[in-house]
């Protein structure tokens, strides 16, 4: 049976998704909010690729020279954890705009009219980016 969540554990816990669609910019807490969950949402996923790491290694101490067929599941499991581990930050997803990534409604946003060429990945507007060096300095 889960245990229940406590209120400490619910307040700091993301109230909005680990990404950038819909997010007013010049709205600091939304922004912050924002930023936050993905740097959460990463750690999580690099914490997770730890645990497989750690159950893969009792598992190659255990089963001596039959690790190969008897871990085989997580090593498996491991390799796909590690492509997605690395804490990598928020500015990239914030600056840029990257085809093909799910938009709030779970539409793909690529089908939903707003293609790019193949292969190439669209910036924000130049005056949004001005108003932010702006904003920074």
């Amino acid at each position: 049976m889960p245990t229940p969540e406590s209120e400490a554990f619910l307040a700091k816990k993301p109230t909005v998704p680990p990404t950038f669609d819909g997010v007013d910019y010049n709205d600091t807490p939304q922004l912050k909010a924002a930023q936050d969950a993905i740097i959460k949402e990463q750690w999580v996923k690099s914490m997770m690729a730890r645990l497989v790491r750690d159950e893969l290694g009792k598992c190659y101490n255990r089963e001596g020279v039959n690790h190969l067929e008897k871990c085989g599941k997580l090593r498996e499991r491991y390799l796909l954890a590690l492509k997605e581990s690395k804490v990598r930050g928020y500015l990239f997803e914030q600056q840029n705009y990257i085809p093909g990534q799910q938009d709030p409604k779970g539409q793909d946003q690529v089908s939903a009219g707003l293609k790019q060429p193949e292969g190439q990945i669209a910036t924000i507007p130049a005056e949004v980016a001005k108003r932010r060096r702006d904003d920074r300095l």
